[in-house]
């Protein structure tokens, strides 16, 4: 069993998510009306690091918000003492799912956002004004988030803001990173699993969502299907164009041209 250690602990901080049984039928529109919120039933998540991917629009982020709102953090993202609100734009999914939660609780955690992470940076600084007990953007590497890069800032967070025995919820972490930094995430990622972290991330990397000690949700128009990250839209096209980058290259320009000329001649 992935989920179990060998001393035969099961020591995942959150074990599924399901939609809640027994409710009136789900409301129609966003975001029920999405792949990944119409076909759920249940996701049962691995104990060290469960990926959720897919293309765009079929509800990764609406669902990775649903499940860190559930849990408590804020839906902007950061830890759970984090309570600022930019714009009240996160969906009500929230109030339609159940987490069945482990016997062990974490020790720390944190919603990681890549489109709002400015705005906790921004609260970071705010709070710091007046420190209370000492300045939050210490446990950051001390320097504030937005006299960083966006991929400086997102990899100092990832560097000493998390910690060992944590549960980590992130959304497309690799936005703003190389890929050698993404390849460094990963070697984090594996200290802090072996130091007791959970992580759910929803990624479009096909380096990110390597990671062996894992499962994989691909979500897609027909449903969420259990796979291996070698079997994703986003391992195959990077592949493909990696292996084949010419040949790739004239199919897509040399049909562009042929339609431009089209329509040039049209006009």
């Amino acid at each position: 069993m992935p989920n179990v250690r060998q001393d035969g602990m099961d020591r995942r901080y959150l074990r599924r998510v399901e939609l809640e049984e027994g409710q009136s039928p789900l409301p129609g529109g966003y975001p029920f009306s999405l792949p990944a919120v119409r076909e759920l039933e249940s996701l049962d998540f691995h104990e060290r690091v469960t990926y959720i991917v897919g293309e765009n629009g079929v509800g990764k982020s609406t669902l990775l918000e649903a499940i860190a709102a559930a849990w408590g953090f804020n839906p902007e993202g950061g830890t759970l003492n984090f309570n600022f609100a930019t714009a009240e734009t996160h969906s009500p999914l929230h109030r339609h799912i159940r987490l069945i939660r482990g016997t062990v609780r974490p020790k720390d955690g944190f919603f990681f956002r890549a489109e709002s992470y400015y705005n906790v940076a921004t609260t970071i600084d705010e709070l710091d004004k007046e420190p209370r007990g000492g300045r939050i953007i210490d446990s950051y590497g001390g320097r504030s988030l937005h006299e960083q890069s966006h991929g400086e800032a997102f990899f100092a967070t990832f560097m000493h803001r998390f910690g060992p025995n944590g549960l980590y919820i992130l959304d497309e972490p690799e936005a703003a990173l190389s890929p050698v930094r993404q390849l460094a995430m990963l070697t984090r990622i594996h200290e802090l699993t072996r130091s007791g972290a959970q992580f759910i991330i929803s990624t479009h990397s096909p380096l990110l969502m390597s990671y062996p000690d894992s499962r994989l949700y691909n979500l897609t128009a027909a449903g969420i299907q259990a796979c291996r990250a070698e079997e994703t839209e986003h391992y195959i096209v990077t592949r493909e164009f990696l292996n084949h980058r010419e040949r790739m290259l004239s199919q897509l320009l040399d049909g562009e041209d042929e339609a431009a000329g089209s329509r040039h001649e049209e006009s």
